[in-house]
């Protein structure tokens, strides 16, 4: 099969720069061409959006927003299809694949309620005379530039905002997943949203199509999700035109059980939160520390269930961890696997790649014990499915262990002490804490990181704002 690109409401078939495979990560087969954008293309994405740009704003929202929700209707209807298509180029088991882009349509569905509520404000004016008003507009021509480890969901969560402000949306995948994107511009064409409002534009070699956007002063905002160096780069070239910038960026989650934590939920809890997606998740727990008075308990019963999980094909039902997305993810776990062990941890469970599977991108899920902060699994995202277990004893010490990144995505507590629960969670410099939750994805929360972990918010009634801008408006007395 071959894929053009969605530009300005028109498929474009390949051109002089041809197409780049995608390929399933769990066989290594190819699963589609795509065609390679050019900076032209990319162009003519900017061309279309500023032509609509104005019309989309001006439409009142509850058109905006029966748009909006045709579109996830179709997604629902699509379901299945979406889903095996996702796991094809993403690898993920099928029923999470479902669950995330189930997840993200409720974002659409969200915002096109949020954007019938972008309410202004009026405020008492200094003298009698004048009349002071505050105004919600769309920004204007955004942009998301979308990773690989969610290609739906984190792409309809920063879409459906943007449409429900009221603004155009150019959006950039992941080289390796590009076929659910180009998927939801489907969706949204088959919705009636008018030609130029989405385009989805696809190229393997990323700064042909940065280049040309933070270069370009009609591209008002852009909403990144990535590493945090790439996220650095954007903000840095985004000064030049004043872009505004949302980013969501690299995360190095720590859970703190305590003494007194129910385990059967830290275990329930953990292995959700570490295994979803093979651990290729920002939010994903990789730095468990356990009070050193159940730490045997613990790593006995993780051991128990990490090795009752089955590694496959995500396609297969069985499946409860699939392949990691390309060669050089499963290298930088066994790397972080080794160092680990030559510095003194041990393996429970797991530590080398799968065998006998159609690819050698799979990874045995591996549970490490004895680990300490000299190890790169505890200063940099594994990215993998790699649980390491610390112990701590005291709680002003584990604290300061888990602030000790210049992350701070999410972190998660488990304790029944209520007042420890508040005390932890107000100290820890992160975004997002959970207590006694390690499963906390909700489209009504906003979602973002404190330090280097990005700026801004996503999803909530805080996700309209990155699109918007605020105006004061002062009306005088006519004499």
């Amino acid at each position: 099969m071959i894929y053009g690109n969605f530009i300005a409401g028109e498929w474009q078939l390949p051109g002089a720069s041809g197409t780049f495979p995608v390929h399933n990560p769990a066989t290594g087969a190819v699963v589609a061409e795509v065609a390679s954008a050019t900076a032209d293309d990319v162009r003519r994405a900017i061309d279309g959006a500023e032509a609509v740009q104005p019309a989309w704003a001006a439409m009142p929202a509850i058109e905006r927003s029966a748009i909006i929700r045709r579109a996830a209707a179709i997604m629902v209807d699509r379901i299945d299809e979406l889903a095996s298509l996702l796991v094809q180029e993403q690898g993920k088991p099928l029923a999470q694949a479902k669950g995330e882009i189930m997840y993200g349509v409720g974002f659409l569905d969200w915002f096109a309620e949020e954007g019938r509520r972008a309410y202004g404000m009026t405020i008492p004016a200094s003298v009698s005379e004048k009349r002071i008003i505050i105004a919600k507009q769309p920004i204007g021509i955004t942009v998301a530039i979308t990773p690989w480890n969610f290609p739906s969901v984190q792409l309809l969560r920063k879409l459906g905002a943007a449409l429900g402000a009221g603004c155009s949306m150019i959006a950039k995948p992941a080289e390796l997943t590009p076929l659910s994107a180009l998927e939801i511009g489907r969706a949204f064409e088959e919705a009636g949203l008018p030609k130029g409002v989405l385009s989805v534009v696809c190229a393997p070699e990323p700064y042909e199509f940065t280049d040309v956007i933070m270069a370009d002063p009609r591209v008002r905002a852009i909403s990144f999700t990535g590493s945090t160096e790439v996220g650095k780069i954007l903000m840095r070239a985004s000064a030049d035109t004043m872009k505004k910038v949302s980013l969501e960026l690299g995360g190095q989650a720590p859970t703190i059980v305590f003494e007194d934590a129910d385990l059967d939920a830290v275990v329930v809890e953990t292995m959700a939160s570490k295994f979803r997606n093979m651990g290729q998740t920002c939010v994903s727990v990789n730095r468990i520390y356990v009070h050193a008075s159940i730490a045997d308990e613990l790593g006995a019963r993780l051991q128990a269930a990490m090795s009752a999980l089955t590694v496959g094909d995500g396609l297969h039902e069985l499946t409860t961890v699939g392949p990691l997305v390309e060669p050089a993810a499963i290298e930088k776990v066994e790397r972080h696997v080794a160092d680990a062990i030559s510095k003194g941890a041990k393996v429970l469970v797991g530590g080398s790649r799968s065998s006998g599977l159609g690819t050698d991108q799979f990874f045995e899920p591996t549970l490490l014990i004895d680990v300490d902060e000299t190890m790169q699994v505890m200063q940099e995202e594994t990215f993998g499915p790699v649980a390491p277990l610390s112990v701590f004893t005291d709680e002003d010490d584990v604290v300061a262990r888990a602030n000790a990144t210049p992350f701070g995505l999410s972190a998660y507590i488990f304790t029944r002490d209520l007042n420890r629960a508040i005390r932890v969670s107000e100290a820890l410099e992160f975004g997002t804490v959970g207590i006694n939750d390690s499963t906390f994805s909700a489209v009504q929360a906003p979602f973002g990181g404190y330090k280097e972990s990005g700026l801004g918010r996503e999803g909530g009634n805080m996700g309209l704002e990155e699109f918007m801008e605020t105006k004061f408006i002062s009306i005088g007395h006519i004499r």
